[in-house]
């Protein structure tokens, strides 16, 4: 059996401003109307003899990844939740734990869910061909074929062909060159770029891990055995993972072992690993310009210039990227764009909100965004899904006014449970045990004026939660 290994737990920094700790790259639609993580499990449909994919990604963005799933019909095997980010090595070992309880004979496909493939047919032909090395025993990886010498990416030095196969053994795996070593790298012809996508059976990656890396496996079987299931998650225990070390699949396993072979793959790859890469795969106009939203510009050229809320004028302007979220803008040029990561560090070092959390925050019962915020008051414009509802919960810092714009509330209030619709409202006191819900069929949309000494996320106490959140303090 072919088990898709979904990878989701980046957070993908360099796309600041549109990517964020609480919704990554993987989960935003940057090229069309899908998001990568949606991309990378429908590009898998010509693939036959497949299971339903293994995500992994972390707690955070647990309902995220479940809804945007649902939205395309796939049902996952499971949703495979890490308490805090290991790398890939720990990652795909709990992965093959999973999978082995199901099918002794299983084959992984690890598939970062924040890269493109342009051409889908090739690459599950590519798939195809490395199937019957990974039931051989090999560790098949999949090595860009090059069109220019890139430094941001490790290479693969790839030499003998496998009789009858596509695929040739690997020398070794190098670093990310300077742009001298590159040129030569992509001039030999015998360098690929590594994808960080894998082939392998589950019960191989583990043997190969167990010899390098013996106290991976270890703290992985533990985080298994004691995983809570919730639903369709699987909850690795916490002590447990935290206890492995945390290594990607290439150091810990690919290095070291003599049964790696790469199968050399030119499908229109990209990593969408940086604003530039973004403006390389996106649509551009006849100045080379990827325009996105309300934007309006004069003699410019090369630019990716994307607005999400207002109107982005640009004038005089080449080679710059500009993107305009509710909250923040970044303009950099696109020689220096991967340095927003550098800005990404500032945020984090002085504690800004920007760097986790985009104004419209999404909850598995709908969404909330914050309009206006002062000292001790804040204003947010929450949306609930049809027959959703939040938890029943009290705060202890604040009292909240809720205003119905649009659509039909159930409101718990203390021990009385009454409906209000559109221009009506009602108070929650502070202390008071309440509940919002959609009893309708259309979206529920309420103004909620906050007011109190404290009005951060983590002033709530859940008693009863349909989202199994009960006893966590986090927002509504």
């Amino acid at each position: 059996m072919l088990i898709p290994v979904i990878l989701s737990g980046g957070v993908g920094s360099r796309l600041w401003p549109l990517s964020r700790e609480h919704y990554p790259k993987q989960l935003l639609p940057l090229v069309g109307n899908n998001t990568l993580l949606q991309n990378t499990v429908m590009r898998l449909e010509p693939l036959a003899d497949k299971s339903a994919p293994l995500m992994i990604c972390n707690e955070t963005h647990r309902f995220l990844v479940a809804e945007q799933l649902r939205s395309i019909g796939i049902s996952p095997t499971r949703i495979i939740l890490e308490p805090v980010g290991r790398n890939t090595a720990p990652a795909v070992a709990v992965a093959a734990l999973t999978a082995l309880a199901v099918d002794s004979q299983a084959v992984l496909l690890v598939l970062p869910a924040d890269h493109i493939i342009a051409n889908a047919a090739t690459f599950c032909e590519a798939v195809t061909a490395g199937l019957p090395l990974a039931q051989a025993n090999y560790l098949v990886t999949f090595g860009i074929v090059p069109n220019r010498p890139e430094t941001g990416y490790g290479y693969i030095n790839a030499v003998d062909a496998i009789e009858d196969t596509k695929a040739l053994s690997v020398e070794r795996f190098v670093e990310k060159p300077d742009i001298e070593t590159a040129q030569q790298y992509v001039s030999s012809g015998k360098y690929y770029w590594n994808s960080g996508m894998f082939l392998f059976k589950a019960s191989q990656y583990l043997k190969e891990l167990e010899q390098f890396e013996p106290d991976i496996v270890g703290a992985c079987r533990v985080a298994v055995d004691n995983a809570l299931e919730d639903q369709y998650f699987l909850r690795l225990d916490e002590a447990a993972f935290k206890s492995s070390p945390s290594d990607s699949i290439d150091y810990a396993v690919m290095e070291n072992t003599n049964a790696a072979v790469v199968i050399p793959l030119d499908a229109g790859w990209n990593d969408v690993g940086a604003w530039s890469s973004l403006w390389e795969v996106s649509e551009q106009d006849n100045d080379s310009n990827v325009i996105l939203g309300d934007v309006l510009t004069e003699n410019v050229h090369n630019s990716y210039l994307r607005a999400e809320y207002r109107l982005l004028a640009a004038i005089g302007i080449e080679n710059m990227t500009i993107v305009e979220t509710a909250d923040a803008v970044l303009v950099a040029h696109k020689d220096h764009v991967q340095d927003v990561k550098q800005i990404v560090t500032r945020l984090k070092s002085e504690k800004r909100s920007e760097v986790e959390l985009h104004r419209k925050v999404y909850r598995p019962w709908g969404c909330y965004e914050t309009i206006d915020t002062e000292e001790r008051f804040q204003v947010k414009r929450i949306t609930v899904n049809p027959g959703a509802s939040l938890s029943l919960q009290k705060h202890y810092h604040r009292s909240e006014h809720w205003v119905v714009v649009k659509g039909t509330a159930r409101i718990t209030h203390g021990d009385e449970t009454f409906i209000i619709s559109e221009n009506q409202s009602t108070y929650i006191p502070l202390g008071v045990k309440h509940r919002l819900e959609n009893p309708g069929k259309l979206p529920l949309e309420i103004i909620e004026v906050q007011s109190g000494s404290y009005l951060g996320e983590d002033d709530i106490v859940r008693y009863e939660d349909v989202y199994g959140r009960n006893g966590l303090k986090s927002s509504s």
